[in-house]
């Protein structure tokens, strides 16, 4: 056998071990789909989603657990959206290519990977007990904030890397400033994959429960919050709660409360889909 021969050999079982790899990766994940579906989908109706947590599963519902999954989703977006964005327009358009400026990227890179618990602690004792806000939601927003501040740094600066420097040029030749530069050529170019990150980011800190767990937040709430500095619960939590009793009854309102939240992952990750597929259209570079 040829070495041409051995290679085109190795092609088809890298292909073959890759589809299989694939298969029970989709296959796993249908399983799980199914399951969640089977056992929970009949338990959705509107009283599920208005009625407050109870001790009897019949009469639990997910109303303070969505409530406040909200209220995290709009502060932590409030909060790590224009920080992050602004961070990394500085970093990419205005820093100083030196050595601090590769340390900077390099950390920022790896705080995006840190377990997400160590953020929890973090936010436990910054804005916790420095700052004075206990287990408020303000704490819990502030905490997911720090989680997915690194992600949208990361994608702010790659969304505008992406853009060629000829538009630059082209602006300046014009008689543009640097910032009339950045904010008419730069960043509607790079618009579609911010938006895509920053709204993955935001899936992310929907599905999280570690964090907000170390600062304090409540498993069981009977109000909805209506401040910033109320406590809270979500649906995470919640999904964790049931799931953690021996009653069946609350297993199947956690797989209920799981589709809720996978309807709301999904819908995100579809609107990141849809601005990313929009922006490349546009995209004639």
């Amino acid at each position: 056998m040829t070495n041409s021969e051995l290679n085109r050999l190795k092609d088809k079982a890298f292909q073959g071990f890759g589809i299989f790899c694939t298969l029970i990766g989709l296959v796993v994940l249908a399983i799980f789909l199914i399951n969640i579906l089977i056992d929970g989908l009949g338990r959705i109706d509107w009283d599920f989603l208005r009625n407050l947590p109870s001790r009897r599963a019949h009469r639990a519902g997910i109303y303070t657990a969505w409530i406040g999954t909200l209220w995290i989703l709009v502060l932590s977006s409030l909060f790590a959206f224009p920080l992050g964005i602004s961070a990394g327009i500085y970093l990419e358009e205005y820093g100083k290519k030196n050595r601090m400026a590769s340390f900077l990227e390099v950390n920022i890179s790896n705080l995006a990977g840190v377990p997400s618990i160590i953020y929890g602690l973090l936010g436990l004792e910054i804005f916790g007990r420095v700052f004075g806000l206990g287990g408020s939601l303000l704490t819990g927003a502030l905490t997911l904030g720090l989680l997915i501040l690194p992600i949208i740094i990361v994608t702010t600066r790659e969304s505008i890397k992406a853009v060629p420097r000829s538009i630059r040029d082209a602006s300046f030749a014009l008689g543009a400033s640097k910032w009339q530069t950045i904010w008419f050529q730069v960043l509607p170019a790079s618009f579609g994959g911010i938006m895509t990150g920053v709204i993955l980011a935001l899936s992310r800190a929907v599905g999280e429960a570690a964090p907000l767990i170390v600062i304090g937040a409540l498993a069981y709430v009977p109000f909805a919050p209506s401040s910033p500095m109320d406590e809270f619960t979500v649906l995470p939590i919640q999904i964790f709660n049931w799931i953690s009793r021996p009653q069946a009854a609350f297993a199947t309102n956690a797989a209920a409360a799981i589709i809720i939240l996978l309807i709301i992952t999904f819908t995100l990750n579809g609107i990141a889909v849809y601005l990313r597929h929009k922006w490349q259209k546009r995209v004639k570079w």
